[in-house]
């Protein structure tokens, strides 16, 4: 799951009635310090299998950027039990579906699959977390896959090389600034070493959390989880980064024109409180970001491309699970005859207008909106995994995940104005323009 969809997803977590169990978690240590949380939805014989680890792009050392998404790569060229690709060759005869991704504050590895295959997946992923084995042939090979990954997905796409030169300005000084995929540059000068002191470093028990969501009950889990992950040895981690403090009213823009963008691109994005940093103010922006863009019945949508017909879209996405800051962003592209900068100037009015006439009716109306969205979250296995591992890895306690939903109910009008302020008058922002080079075609 990207960024955007696990912020999308939190939305519905926040949504069911005061002091319910969200989930019905069953959480608990073994021996070594892994962390283990259970999910149990028995409506399907199928199991999502996650472990996630502490650890993302900004905890790699300066200069050494990509090595945490390299060691994502090599994570699958084996280890002297399962040589080679053979882990990926077993999972697929088996019916699993298998992936992994990395992010600035975590690394997950995934399989859903059948319930009977779930020890066969834990096994599997038991063996990576201590035996894993880096060939300098797999090495060099999976350096030249993360170096071109780089040029397609960012070099040679120029919506995302924008998007990463907003998010340099927006963090100043800040690891987040720095791109997951490490610069080109990095990625050419990273060394077999690199990537196995970032193993040895964060790939310990006691730095991780494992999830199974699906047709397990907890004392089935806890058997399981101690039968193979208990074996794993437990290992210090590596030291947490201290995160630097981002200047209050910082304000900055980038404009871009490059080729090969069809329509012109507005945003303004801003470094706000997350569940790592202020867990107060995350429900009241989760409610601001539904407000105001979240879908065809929010406040901008009705305002800017029913009413004025400035813009074809207009959205708002809230990151919160973060160790550090979280992002919120208002996206918008504008209609023809309009152009970025004056959709800017409609954009900032007509947020402005949202959040003096949200009232007592309006939150409700959200409040309920949120609520809806429970029913399906709860009945997906894969997206109950993804959010209680997002949540918990970022620090939250299995109370703090399973009454998440409670906050949203205590959010007052108040609440949110005075959070809307503060991030639209003091939060470090930047303002981002791209535009076609030669003009909208």
């Amino acid at each position: 799951m990207n960024k955007l969809r696990l912020a999308a997803a939190l939305f519905f977590l926040l949504c069911s009635p005061a002091e319910a169990k969200l989930f019905d978690i069953d959480d608990f240590y073994l021996d070594n310090g892994l962390r283990v949380l259970v999910i149990p939805n028995h409506k399907a014989p199928i199991v999502k299998h996650m472990v996630w680890y502490n650890a993302g792009s900004m905890d790699e050392q300066p200069g050494k950027g990509g090595a945490a998404h390299l060691l994502e790569h090599l994570m699958f060229r084996g280890t002297e039990e399962i040589p080679g690709n053979r882990l990926n060759e077993i999972l697929e005869q088996n019916g699993a579906e298998s992936n992994a991704f990395t992010a600035q504050d975590f690394t997950a590895y995934h399989q859903l699959l059948d319930i009977s295959r779930l020890e066969l997946a834990m096994y599997l992923e038991a063996d990576r977390m201590q035996n894993l084995q880096i060939l300098p042939e797999h090495f060099a090979l999976e350096r030249d896959i993360v170096f071109q990954e780089r040029q397609q997905v960012v070099e040679n796409n120029p919506a995302a090389y924008f998007n990463e030169a907003v998010r340099r300005v927006l963090w100043q000084d800040h690891p987040y600034g720095r791109p997951i995929t490490g610069m080109p540059e990095e990625i050419s000068g990273l060394r077999q070493e690199d990537a196995e002191d970032f193993y040895r470093r964060y790939y310990a028990p006691a730095n991780a959390v494992l999830v199974l969501s699906g047709d397990i009950d907890g004392s089935t889990a806890r058997q399981l989880a101690t039968k193979y992950y208990g074996k794993v040895k437990a290992r210090p981690s590596g030291e947490r980064k201290k995160f630097p403090e981002l200047k209050t009213d910082f304000k900055s823009r980038v404009e871009m024109k490059l080729q090969g963008i069809a329509a012109p691109r507005l945003s303004l994005n801003f470094a706000v409180a997350s569940a790592g940093t202020d867990k107060d103010d995350i429900y009241k922006l989760a409610v601001l970001a539904k407000y105001l863009g979240g879908g065809e019945v929010s406040a901008l949508y009705k305002d800017l491309v029913l009413k004025q017909k400035a813009a074809l879209a207009v959205s708002a996405v809230y990151d919160e699970a973060s160790r550090s800051y979280g992002t919120f962003s208002i996206n918008a592209v504008p209609a023809a005859g309009v152009s970025a900068q004056q959709l800017e100037e409609q954009l900032r009015r007509a947020i402005a207008e949202a959040v003096k006439n949200f009232d007592e009716s309006k939150l409700e109306k959200i409040k309920r909106r949120m609520r809806a969205g429970l029913v399906y979250l709860q009945d997906n296995p894969a997206d109950a995994a993804y959010i209680a591992g997002s949540l918990a890895t970022v620090g939250l306690s299995k109370a703090e995940i399973e009454n998440y939903d409670a906050g949203i109910e205590k959010v007052t009008v108040g609440g949110v104005k005075a959070a809307a302020a503060e991030m639209l008058q003091h939060a470090p922002q930047v303002t981002g323009i791209l535009e076609p080079l030669g003009g909208r075609k």
